[in-house]
């Protein structure tokens, strides 16, 4: 005998019966497994960053109705950066599909079943929570520059720890992939590490070269373009700046004395010659700062009354044609949104190019634009970056809205800066990217006739 909602869905063939019959093949053992197993997993593992375990159904089931809320949300996974705006392909790019996300509502609406048990999925491959995170793409890294050994206690004002370490390079080499990461239990109380890069000049003198990369809670790493080069040169020395808070930031805070911490950078070469072949144009990372109330110097005069907002603003341009590779915004615990926009002084055009509406200071992200996407500027245009600041009890990052809140870089000061790795171009460079693109949509459109 047919069942009544089966003769309706023959009898009227209605779409919303073939979606309810789609929910009902939704179980653990199944498409939410599979989504659970490859997206979440990854932290939420025995020794992982995430405070409980999705290992098994008997594991996940307890915190479904949790798993829907921060799904549905877009917390989870954390990967703060807005649907529908400006550009979205990214690498790298954690954020689920909204198919999925309508998957795990209904999946947990219809109250989180497991499914036949004889179809158990198999064990989710965990990776190691201290392995390199692109060594399954790279392998391990080509170097690995540690830093000097810290102890940081479990409660206290906040510790720097600025030294210097070689790179032990006898040549110049192109970075393909660079990494961050502070070993086993630190990972919570290692506020940033960044890196800057030394060289001795003939005089015999520490000499600046450039930045290496920047390390800020939660970052993934960043991966350079083909055909650019990030150099790391030869005999040059890094410059560590650690910056450490005692008993952490965020719900995986470890809230005891962290002994023997090591921040490691871990680096990814391209082969020797790399430069040689064919035109490779420079790709630096550099922080650019963005002015509080029309102040010249970063962080200058800024201030946020208690329970209280404020906005920062930053323009740069360049004289030449450039590759907007990555942007990533900083702030601290104050921090909640960030927008980057390019505006063009020929046509008055202002193109939105990324907004983050969720900022949190326990992820910060390298958003790395698909080359054959990242923004391309002519020379004059300009970057416009915003950031904003809520230090209310709304904030869930605040720790006490009463205070007044001042530029600095302790974490309960703030900061107004992003981190943007730019691919410096010329003229012939820029015209070339710009057709081999408009080529590309040519053929798609032809392809889709």
């Amino acid at each position: 005998m047919i069942k009544i909602k089966n003769l309706f869905c023959l009898i009227f063939s209605s779409l919303s019966c073939f979606a309810t019959a789609q929910i009902s093949e939704l179980v653990y053992n199944g498409e939410i497994g599979r989504i659970i197993n490859e997206n979440c997993v990854v932290c939420h593992q025995e020794g992982g960053i995430g405070p409980m375990q999705f290992e098994s159904y008997d594991q996940v089931r307890p915190w479904a109705p949790l798993i829907q809320l921060k799904v549905a949300s877009r917390e989870m996974p954390p990967y703060a950066y807005d649907h529908g705006i400006g550009i979205q392909n990214l690498l790298g790019d954690w954020r689920l599909q909204q198919d999925e996300i309508d998957k795990i509502v209904a999946w947990v609406d219809a109250g989180a079943p497991m499914g036949d048990p004889e179809r158990a999925l198999k064990k989710p491959e965990l990776k190691d929570p201290n392995e390199w995170n692109f060594a399954a793409e790279l392998g391990q890294p080509n170097l690995i520059v540690p830093s000097e050994s810290m102890d940081i206690p479990a409660n206290g004002n906040d510790l720097w720890s600025r030294h210097y370490v070689s790179s032990g390079l006898m040549q110049d080499r192109c970075i393909k992939a660079v990494q961050v990461k502070p070993r086993g239990d630190a990972r919570a109380v290692v506020h940033h590490a960044n890196s800057s890069v030394e060289i001795i000049n003939s005089s015999g003198e520490r000499e600046r070269y450039g930045m290496l990369t920047e390390y800020a809670m939660g970052k993934w790493g960043e991966k350079v373009p083909d055909g650019v080069c990030r150099t790391l040169p030869a005999n040059s020395e890094i410059l560590w700046n650690v910056h450490m808070f005692p008993g952490g930031v965020g719900a995986t805070a470890e809230g005891e004395v962290i002994k023997d911490n090591v921040v490691e950078i871990g680096l990814w070469f391209h082969d020797e010659g790399y430069q040689s072949k064919g035109k490779v144009y420079k790709q630096d990372l550099a922080q650019y700062n963005i002015q509080y109330d029309g102040a010249l110097e970063r962080n200058a005069n800024m201030v946020i009354p208690p329970n209280g907002y404020a906005m920062t603003q930053g323009f740069h341009s360049f004289d030449h044609p450039v590759r907007i590779d990555s942007f990533q915004p900083h702030g601290h615990l104050r921090m909640n949104a960030a927008s980057l926009e390019i505006f063009y002084p020929d046509t008055g055009r202002t193109e939105q190019v990324s907004q983050i509406s969720n900022w949190s200071a326990t992820w910060h992200h390298s958003h790395i634009y698909d080359p054959d996407s990242a923004p391309l500027l002519p020379t004059g245009a300009v970057l416009v970056l915003k950031q904003w600041y809520d230090n209310t009890i709304n904030n869930p990052n605040n720790p006490d809205p009463d205070q007044w809140v001042v530029g600095g870089s302790r974490t309960g000061d703030e900061m107004s800066h992003a981190w943007i790795a730019v691919t410096h171009l010329d003229e012939e460079g820029f015209i070339a990217l710009k057709e081999k693109r408009e080529d590309k949509i040519q053929r798609s459109v032809a392809t889709n006739r």
